[in-house]
């Protein structure tokens, strides 16, 4: 996957709780098990009426914030059934990054898997980031993950937390699959131990 080190991008405010993975990439979706193409259809329900057409109101359907790379929304995001194609739509839409003040477990821990970096602020912190996005082209957020820093556009910095093992594979693009390939010589070494201790397995 790819690494995350920072991005700097215009943020989509998205004020609502209890947004689902099933709000994120409805039912119908999910028959693909590849990564791409989910992007056109984020939010399907509330970015498309019944005739494909866009619902103007909605904030990915309005400039600039169909080209954003960062999401803040509100209370316990990515709730509901445990789908990972909810991160596989946000990264091909072209999201890096989530802010919001809680997250559903399962969806947080699938964000990291796929290259999406989740951040947990406090709620004052998040709603005063709504309203900044609300600024729209002049509403640019820097974040850091090196730093551990959200940098709003008035230039005040957020410091978020982040647990080092997360931290690492973001950093450097690993995946479950990447992280377990790191140990491949350990790997190879306890094989090549089984075999000859016992050569009947």
């Amino acid at each position: 996957m790819d690494k995350f080190t920072s991005v700097t991008s215009v943020a989509a405010p998205l004020p609502m709780i209890n947004v689902d993975t099933d709000m994120i990439i409805p039912k119908q979706y999910l028959k693909t098990i590849k990564r791409t193409g989910l992007g056109s259809h984020l939010f399907d329900e509330m970015r498309f009426n019944d005739d494909g057409s866009e619902k103007p109101d909605f904030v990915l359907n309005r400039e600039p914030y169909r080209n954003a790379s960062v999401l803040i929304a509100d209370e316990n995001f990515g709730c509901g059934s445990s789908r990972e194609h909810a991160p596989w739509a946000l990264l091909d839409f072209g999201i890096r990054c989530v802010i919001a003040p809680s997250f559903a477990d399962i969806f947080f821990n699938n964000c990291v898997n796929n290259g999406i970096l989740a951040i947990k602020l406090p709620h004052a912190d998040v709603h005063a980031m709504l309203k900044d996005a609300d600024g729209g082209h002049n509403a640019r957020f820097t974040v850091d993950l090196e730093s551990q820093t959200v940098t709003r556009p008035d230039g005040t910095t957020i410091t978020f937390e982040i647990e080092p093992e997360r931290k690492h594979r973001l950093l450097n693009g690993l995946d479950p699959i990447g992280l377990s390939l790191q140990k491949g010589d350990a790997i190879s070494a306890f094989e090549a131990k089984t075999a000859a201790e016992r050569p009947w397995l």
